[in-house]
């Protein structure tokens, strides 16, 4: 039996020429362990991307975004992303990280060496592979 990859929908919100990204628990069994990535989740069954992009940021960061805007979707054998992208509106520091290691606004520079320092692990970890490559993309359709 073949099944289809999960279908999630992640943000890129950026500040300043940074983007808020998430340091993934480092806990075997889900992707990405350990290396930084998009705020998001998979979708409710029968949710819309847009809607289910909105309710991940409530529960992972308690942002609330209003209009988010579509970027592109990227699909592989690990999942089917849609990808919003929205201004980051608020300080990072009145931001409550509920899921996940750390968080941090990446600047670009970090972004093109694929690594970012986390004070949580007291050292750099790694961008998740297509999360990386989705930003790299961003960065360089809107003039980043």
């Amino acid at each position: 039996m073949v099944r289809n990859p999960p279908v999630a929908a992640m943000a890129i919100l950026y500040q300043d020429n940074k983007f808020l990204m998430q340091l993934r628990d480092d806990i075997e069994g889900i992707l990405y362990p350990g290396q930084w990535g998009f705020f998001g989740g998979h979708l409710d069954p029968g949710e819309n991307p847009e809607v289910g992009v909105k309710r991940e940021l409530i529960e992972e960061i308690n942002y609330v975004i209003e209009k988010p805007k579509f970027y592109k979707c990227y699909a592989d054998h690990k999942a089917e992303r849609y990808i919003f992208y929205s201004p980051l509106t608020v300080d990072i520091n009145e931001l409550e990280l509920n899921e996940g290691w750390d968080l941090d606004l990446v600047p670009v520079e970090n972004i093109q060496h694929g690594f970012h320092y986390s004070d949580k692990p007291n050292m750099e970890r790694p961008l998740g592979d297509i999360h990386r490559q989705i930003l790299l993309d961003f960065m360089s359709s809107h003039n980043v």
